[in-house]
């Protein structure tokens, strides 16, 4: 039993998609793969809908399955806990990307941008629907885009 536990807890390790922390490599990403970028500003130890965002939306079957086939990941954390503190170099890359992206520093913010970070949709808040629901505003955005 411990054995098919730990197989079955490897297969969902492979299985789910990394958020990237770095634009250029998610663009290079999805470039190489033909996906778009799904891009989220996150106040993760601080921000109930960020957490809320991460746990009925983006930890669920129905969204990693989707995102492991068409999109690449990219997260933009702005965490307040000293014991969550980025690096400076990282905090610099999340800082340019809100420049660019979330001027207005809304939490959480969800964009779908193109391999050239071209924003086709976005999302304030939590988006108050099912992870299903939500795998279907990113299936009908994706379409509209070509992909």
């Amino acid at each position: 039993m411990k054995v098919l536990l730990l197989a079955l807890s490897c297969l969902w390790t492979f299985a789910t998609p990394a958020w990237e922390t770095d634009f250029d490599k998610a663009r290079q990403l999805a470039a190489d793969k033909h996906q778009l970028i799904l891009l989220n500003f996150s106040g993760s130890d601080w921000c109930g809908p960020c957490i809320r965002l991460k746990n009925e939306i983006f930890d669920t079957n129905a969204f990693l399955t989707f995102a492991n086939q068409q999109l690449v990941l990219l997260n933009a954390d702005f965490p307040r806990s000293r014991k969550n503190q980025l690096s400076k170099e990282q905090q610099k890359r999340n800082d340019a990307l809100a420049d660019k992206y979330n001027p207005e520093g809304h939490f959480p913010y969800t964009l779908l941008l193109d391999e050239n970070g071209k924003v086709l949709k976005t999302w304030e808040g939590f988006p108050n629907t099912t992870p299903e629901g939500f795998v279907d505003q990113l299936k009908n955005s994706s379409h509209a885009a070509g992909k």
